[in-house]
C-alpha cells in the first residue's frame, strides 16, 4: 500500500493505494479522508475605502470577482443583508452582513478578483 496526499480544487485529501498482487498495478483506491483545511489566502493589500475598519469583518465565500457593491460606508444593514456580490462560474453570488450593525469600511472595488476568505468589507 501507498499513502498519497492529493489537492483537487484547494481540497486536501489522504488517499491509500493498494498494489495488485499479479502486475503491480494499482487496482483500488480508499475513500478520501475527511478534506483538510485549504491554506488561508493572504489579506488585501490594503483598503480601498475610506473610512477606519470595523470589529466584524465580512469575508468571501468563494473565489470570483467582485460584481456589485452593495452597501456603502456608513449604512446601516441587518444580518443577512447583502453587502457585496461576487460573481463567480456565472452566479451571483450575494455576501451577507453576519449581523445588524453598520458598514465601516469597503475593502473592495466592483471588478476585483477576490480569494475565498478574503475581508471584502468590515462593519460595527
Amino acid at each position: 500500500m501507498k499513502n498519497y496526499t492529493i489537492t483537487v480544487n484547494g481540497n486536501v485529501y489522504d488517499v491509500v493505494v493498494e498494489e495488485g498482487a499479479s502486475t503491480g498495478a494499482p487496482v483500488a483506491a480508499k475513500a478520501p479522508a475527511a478534506p483538510k483545511a485549504a491554506p488561508k489566502a493572504a489579506p488585501a493589500a490594503a483598503p480601498k475605502a475610506s473610512g477606519s475598519a470595523g470589529s466584524v469583518k465580512i469575508e468571501a465565500g468563494a473565489a470570483g470577482k467582485v460584481f456589485k457593491i452593495e452597501a456603502g460606508v456608513g449604512k446601516a444593514v441587518k444580518a443577512g443583508e447583502a453587502v457585496v456580490i461576487i460573481e463567480a462560474m456565472k452566479m451571483e453570488i450575494p455576501v451577507v452582513a453576519p449581523q445588524d450593525g453598520t458598514v465601516a469600511s469597503i475593502e473592495v472595488s466592483v471588478g476585483d478578483a477576490v480569494e475565498a476568505g478574503a475581508v471584502l468589507a468590515t462593519m460595527n
